[in-house]
């Protein structure tokens, strides 16, 4: 998951489960926004394994470092002591109100188990037992970027904010009013860029939403009775139904692609039922077979439009990604180290060959990681290419 929504859920949890407060309020630090601080800080914490990056030219570090030692359980208490002791010595310096910290470890062990749990369930895997196993376990449940669990560990926060001050109720809930509602008109053009469009009617009933949830309770002020540690509490269980609910359609997806093998006797590698944005009922059926990967895309909702009776026929349209005949070029470039990283983080890998020109060109694609536009190369795609002699010439991640 992004490390923005990362850090929006920390400070939710912070909030609801831990008597938080809002990080930037007009009053002196206190323990109960240390507590969401220590929360949401680590939430965030685990993604800064990136900034290895700041000291490094290896591009393959998003897959072998990335999502490793910072997201393992088994670190898990040595962060959050660290983080706690840092914290600790931060309040004293500046005489604030802290929690123990005996508290303070605690807080920040939710968060940064938050962050853990939250990249489990995405697409991407997660070295959760890192140092002492370096398999990436993935539970595919949401995408990576998931605009609708954002929002619902958003929007309660500042709801809560809204009806805490009825003397300025009004001006902060037409504030949040007008900053929302051209977000899903802006959210609908980034994903027609991407070639996942919304629907207009999407559109539409969010832009509707955002109206009724920030500016009905203020003109009937039912929302000043609400207390501010509701609204996070509220917001927390609506974000884990969200997650509850994609839990159980990924089991759909993932009985449905495992019937379309069973139909097709595919001799199966791998197989996996992956979340395709931006609908929650939209999904991506993979199989890994000996000869390539079989592709069944789904749409969840036929069942409930009365196509059940075409479901079966539906179901069998697949789309075929063939590995290329191996060749000398192909099994040289699978013996770079390189490459081996890359097969290894690969769960359904592709192999294509091609030539342009006098050089020769091989590509390892990961199609778990969707090519939702066609006219555009598909994500975490590695490329070697040789000369004529066989001498390589370039490799590296495809870009775009």
């Amino acid at each position: 998951m992004d490390t923005i929504s990362h850090g929006i859920a920390g400070a939710l949890i912070g909030k609801a489960l831990f008597n938080g407060h809002d990080v930037f309020p007009p009053v002196d630090m206190d323990k109960r926004r240390i507590a969401t601080w220590a929360v949401m800080l680590g939430s965030i914490f685990p993604d800064s394994d990136v900034f290895r990056d700041l000291f490094s030219h290896n591009e393959l570090l998003m897959i072998t470092w990335h999502r490793s030692l910072t997201h393992s359980v088994l670190m898990l208490p040595l962060w959050s002591v660290l983080l706690a002791a840092a914290t600790a010595g931060i309040a004293h310096w500046r005489k604030w109100d802290a929690p123990s910290f005996p508290k303070l470890t605690g807080f920040y062990a939710v968060g940064i188990l938050s962050h853990i749990l939250l990249d489990l369930v995405t697409t991407f895997g997660t070295m959760i037992w890192s140092p002492l196993d370096w398999a990436r376990p993935a539970w595919d449940i949401l995408f990576i970027i998931d605009f609708t669990f954002t929002g619902l560990v958003l929007v309660p926060q500042l709801l809560a904010w809204v009806y805490e001050d009825p003397e300025h109720t009004r001006r902060r809930a037409i504030l949040m009013w007008a900053i929302f509602t051209p977000a899903p008109f802006l959210i609908s053009r980034l994903a027609l860029t991407v070639g996942a469009p919304i629907a207009n009617n999407a559109v539409l009933l969010a832009t509707m939403f955002f109206a009724v949830i920030f500016l009905l309770p203020a003109l009937r002020g039912w929302g000043l009775r609400v207390a501010y540690q509701t609204w996070t509490r509220a917001g927390l269980l609506l974000a884990t139904a969200y997650i509850l609910g994609a839990a159980y359609a990924h089991r759909v997806a993932f009985t449905r692609i495992q019937d379309f093998a069973r139909q097709e006797n595919l001799d199966v590698e791998s197989i996996g039922a992956l979340p395709l944005p931006p609908s929650p009922w939209h999904w991506d059926g993979l199989v890994r077979a000996p000869r390539g990967v079989y592709e069944v895309r789904m749409d969840l909702t036929d069942r409930l439009s009365g196509k059940a009776s075409a479901m079966n026929a539906s179901a069998m349209e697949h789309t075929f990604y063939p590995d290329a005949p191996s060749n000398t070029f192909i099994e040289e470039a699978r013996r770079l180290p390189e490459v081996q990283k890359v097969l290894w983080f690969s769960r359904f890998p592709v192999t294509r060959f091609r030539h342009e020109g006098a050089d020769s060109v091989v590509e390892f694609s990961d199609l778990r990681f969707a090519q939702i536009r066609k006219d555009r190369p598909a994500s975490f795609t590695y490329q070697v290419r040789f000369s004529r002699d066989g001498t390589i010439l370039s490799q590296g991640w495809l870009r775009r």
